[in-house]
């Protein structure tokens, strides 16, 4: 007698997953498959030998993912509403550029977005622990977002004044031969990156250039700050995070039971 393969030995419901599974398994790989073909054809030395054979790749799962929108759209109960939609937008946009490329040489690089279809199979596995910390990192930054453009506001200040200072100290003859050329000067320092291609030789420019250095580490600090605070007020407002017995509201986001009395939570 013929033992039953383990497929068919499987309630339908549970055939149904695992096939949904393994679906979601290869179009995973299709996506990591394409984005890396794309990235390997930018490199000259691979281009100029396995460029035709990267091309006839890109295409196949440029088809394929097309053949899948085209579908999404057909199966979907309002059509216009998933292609206006979030990841209706990211199917869309992760097949036009190598379709683009036809009439636009090169326009396939921009094919990379198609990682993002990544972020779909984490909607459809419910995958709760990512989705929920995702999702408690965009309210940290929606609430930080008055601060931070504030801040932003104000460091776009420094860089005007500092670079219109440098202009006049400096000059063509060190290289800051106009104020926006002084502007990225300022912004290269402030934020501690320090390309070196232009300095200031003055002593005057120099103090300046060591004070901007200095403000630049205090400057780092502060959105990381601000980001800080939002995001563990927006985790001790999380559903789930107030004890139903004594009451106590400050749990870690993953926690599953009260620090003071053991309650789950």
């Amino acid at each position: 007698m013929k033992r039953p393969c383990a497929l068919a030995a499987l309630r339908p419901a549970q055939r149904r997953g695992l096939l949904g599974s393994l679906l979601l398994s290869l179009l995973i790989l299709a996506i990591v498959g394409s984005v890396l073909a794309v990235m390997l054809e930018s490199v000259a030395g691979i281009r100029a030998r396995w460029g035709m054979e990267l091309r006839g790749v890109e295409w196949i799962f440029t088809i394929g993912f097309t053949i899948e929108y085209v579908l999404r759209l057909v199966a979907a109960r309002d059509a216009a509403l998933y292609a206006r939609s979030f990841y209706g937008l990211i199917d869309l946009l992760s097949v036009l550029p190598t379709w683009l490329s036809l009439i636009l040489p090169g326009g396939q690089v921009l094919s990379v977005v198609r990682i993002l279809r990544v972020l779909r199979v984490f909607r459809i596995l419910k995958m709760a622990r990512y989705v929920g910390e995702s999702n408690l990192l965009l309210t940290a930054l929606r609430q930080s977002r008055t601060k931070i453009t504030v801040f932003l506001f104000t460091v776009l200040v420094v860089v005007v004044v500092v670079g219109a200072l440098l202009y006049l100290i400096e000059g063509p003859a060190s290289g800051f031969d106009s104020v926006p050329r002084a502007m990225y000067w300022a912004i290269v320092t402030l934020t501690t990156v320090g390309y070196g291609d232009i300095a200031p030789i003055t002593p005057v420019g120099q103090a300046l250039a060591a004070l901007v250095m200095i403000l630049g580490y205090g400057i780092i600090a502060v959105p990381t700050g601000i980001v800080t605070v939002e995001l563990a007020n927006a985790a001790s407002k999380a559903p789930g995070r107030t004890c139903s017995n004594c009451g106590f509201a400050a749990h870690d986001f993953d926690a599953s039971h009260c620090k003071r009395c053991g309650t789950a939570l």
